[in-house]
């Protein structure tokens, strides 16, 4: 299976991407002068109409939202996260991606990536991975970007953080557009 990067016409495979993601290395800690962009997808039922956006800490500028219908949670929150890099494609410094999505935050913290590109996109219960065509857009986002310039953090999601309480108003506003 080869994977459009969208750039130089260049494409890559599955085991050219896990080469690609392992050949970095990861900074232990998110650099102070990060980029940080919160994310968050939303879903009114699930499946049904869904929400995506994305925003620059601290000011919410500039920042980005859409939707699909009908979509789900999962693919809500993985497309706020591609739409973000992709938009800060011109920006050269570290991006942190902060989410209260575990399922964007954990491919990238725990390397879910390594075992479904080893496994041929199957998770380990050996079951197709879900959303893998959303999910091969993001790993060539962060190979584009560069993994050492790709951080995501994990947030409380509806716990009074302003930043993410702002995505959660933008991606639930574009469900219901």
């Amino acid at each position: 299976m080869e994977l459009d990067l969208g750039f130089s016409g260049s494409a890559m495979n599955a085991r050219e991407l896990l080469s690609a993601l392992r050949a970095t290395p990861l900074a232990a800690a998110v650099p102070e002068n990060a980029t940080v962009v919160y994310t968050d997808g939303a879903c009114s039922g699930n499946p049904g109409p869904g929400g995506w956006a994305w925003a620059i800490s601290p000011t919410g500028t500039p920042n980005g939202s859409g939707s699909e219908k009908p979509s789900t949670n999962q693919r809500m929150e993985l497309y706020a996260v591609i739409d973000a890099l992709r938009s800060l494609h011109h920006i050269n410094s570290v991006v942190e991606v902060r989410s209260d999505s575990t399922y964007v935050v954990k491919c990238f913290t725990d390397k879910w990536w390594q075992g479904w590109l080893t496994r041929g996109w199957k998770n380990s219960q050996r079951q197709a991975v879900a959303n893998q065509d959303l999910w091969e857009q993001l790993l060539a986002e962060v190979v584009k970007r560069g993994p050492e310039k790709t951080f995501f953090t994990w947030v409380k999601g509806h716990s009074g953080e302003p930043m993410n309480d702002l995505v959660d108003a933008l991606a639930v506003a574009a469900a219901s557009a």
